[in-house]
């Protein structure tokens, strides 16, 4: 069967000297889909960096109205592409294609649409001005194309080629060579079809959007730390994105990582006085949700030994062996489950159900839960932090508030930190104590509620400190601040009023946001 063609420059072409190929496999059934696709050799790869450095310099001419039709014409060309990319989808991550699918269709549009308003309003741009010494600056794009690897388990609102980086980096007026994930390579192809679409009819160049479905671990390292790239931005696993860090840090290239998260739940002693039985079915249905295949499932509770802790575990336990497994997206998941429990085991967890695969049904594990008690998780912190990507969850109970404080301290970066607290106030002493320590961990703090549900506001944060992303300050979500990631911050020193930007001219015609710096600097103000 002949291989599938890759996006270079605004045309379907065969991938050149491919090193070899492969197909996705359906999760229900563990049988390939009928489609191939080729492994790009570096042939590929440097054909649409040539293309896309030419793409940077047509874009300095290009009208930023441009950028935003073709955004919105992005958003349009998807919608009406939803019934075959829900199917396909749903053929290769097995995701339902009820509700689940259709909603991140939706998701991946409205963000496309954020972009394209975030480019006409220029917000993003945060123009300043100072008057006095005549100095004026805002955010522009790289001077190179953005590389965008996709992850496994959202084949629409983050994939490569469609999703919140590309659309960021987009938005900052960059073209983007955007890695289809191998999970979900048809419908990645059924995307950049969409996006091949909106170039042809929004007057952007060419190779504004180019894609190519895998390639060697080599060839991506080479890849991201190449002269011409720009900045990378990469969602995925710790492993591979240290990889990937290691390489664009030595060449001095910027990358923004997405990587491992636990995302800690605290359960105060008072929650389970008021509404155990409610606060155990939003563990099960936020660790569960998807077969806990999100980036912020809950993989870590900690509690207090109180009389309520074990009647908590047992009733999540009767929840979780309840509940049928859901789909993994692949067999890669099987592995990976067993690789994070086994550590869990070797460094002193106990297990209360599951731990196992499913012998049928598909791509299968069973509903895990492991507790573990504060003394132990203190000696084998870093081991028991392991993540264990699926459903599965791991209780630490600790002796003492000391010993939970000292449990929050030992923990590593995340995307985000729960604390859940009795309503009548019985636990507010203990919330203080606890979020002077988890706040400054994680990059989004909830209280009462499961992190599971990330939403494309302009106040998300999705990011947090390493291991759960490469830099603390910087979001995946959200608009306009994630556009950041992909701009550089250019400033104007005495350049005439008829040369600057038209943002930062004193009668600014665009109607751009402006921040005005307007006063007399001393002496001290120079040192």
């Amino acid at each position: 069967m002949t291989d599938q063609p890759i996006l270079v420059n605004g045309t379907w072409q065969a991938a050149q000297n491919p090193a070899g190929s492969f197909k996705a496999t359906n999760p229900a059934t563990k049988e390939p889909l009928p489609h191939s696709f080729p492994v790009s050799s570096w042939d590929d790869l440097q054909a649409m960096l040539d293309a896309a450095q030419a793409a940077v310099i047509e874009l300095r001419q290009t009208p930023r109205s441009a950028i935003a039709d073709f955004l919105d014409k992005y958003a349009a060309a998807i919608e009406a592409r939803k019934d075959a990319l829900v199917e396909i989808s749903n053929l290769e991550t097995g995701l339902p294609a009820g509700t689940r699918l259709p909603g991140e269709l939706g998701r991946t549009t409205n963000q496309l649409q954020q972009a394209a308003q975030a480019v006409r309003s220029g917000t993003w741009l945060t123009a300043t001005i100072d008057t006095a010494a005549n100095i004026r600056a805002m955010y522009g794009p790289l001077n190179g194309p953005v590389i965008v690897f996709g992850p496994n388990n959202f084949p629409l609102a983050f994939n490569g080629v469609s999703g919140g980086d590309m659309a960021a980096a987009i938005a900052a007026g960059n073209p983007v060579i955007a890695k289809a994930h191998p999970s979900h390579p048809r419908t990645t192809q059924l995307l950049a079809e969409a996006a091949l679409e909106a170039i042809e009819a929004s007057g952007v160049p060419q190779a504004m959007v180019q894609m190519f479905y895998h390639t060697s671990n080599e060839n991506g390292v080479k890849l991201v730390s190449h002269p011409i790239t720009g900045a990378t931005g990469f969602t995925g696993s710790r492993v591979g994105g240290m990889a990937l860090k290691s390489a664009a840090d030595a060449a001095g290239k910027p990358i923004y990582l997405e990587m491992s998260s636990i995302n800690p739940i605290v359960i105060l002693p008072g929650t389970l006085q008021e509404r155990l039985d409610d606060v155990a079915q939003e563990l099960f249905a936020s660790c569960t949700l998807g077969a806990g295949q999100f980036c912020t499932n809950p993989g870590l509770v900690l509690m207090l030994d109180t009389a309520e802790t074990q009647p908590f575990i047992h009733q999540v336990e009767t929840l979780f062996e309840g509940s049928d497994p859901g789909l993994l997206l692949n067999e890669g998941g099987i592995g990976s489950l067993q690789r994070g429990i086994q550590t869990w085991e070797q460094n002193g967890a106990t297990r209360v159900t599951g731990g196992q695969p499913m012998a049928s049904g598909g791509f299968r594990f069973q509903n895990t839960l492991y507790t573990v008690d504060g003394a132990t998780f203190l000696q084998n912190a870093e081991s028991l932090q392991v993540e264990a990507f699926g459903a599965a969850s791991l209780i630490v109970i600790a002796s003492g508030l000391s010993q939970l404080i000292a449990c929050l301290d030992a923990l590593e970066g995340n995307l985000t930190g729960s604390i859940y607290s009795a309503n009548n106030g019985a636990d507010d002493a203990l919330y203080t104590d606890v979020a002077k320590v988890l706040r400054s961990g994680v990059g989004r703090l909830l209280n009462d509620k499961m992190p599971t549900g990330v939403a494309v506001s302009s106040a998300m944060m999705h990011g947090g400190p390493y291991p759960a992303t490469g830099h603390p300050g910087f979001t995946s979500v959200g608009i306009p601040a994630s556009i950041h990631r992909f701009a550089m911050w250019q400033s104007y020193d005495n350049v005439r009023q008829h040369r600057l930007p038209p943002e930062l001219q004193d009668k600014n015609p665009t109607g751009s946001m402006w921040r005005f710096i307007d006063k007399e600097w001393s002496q001290a103000d120079l040192n």
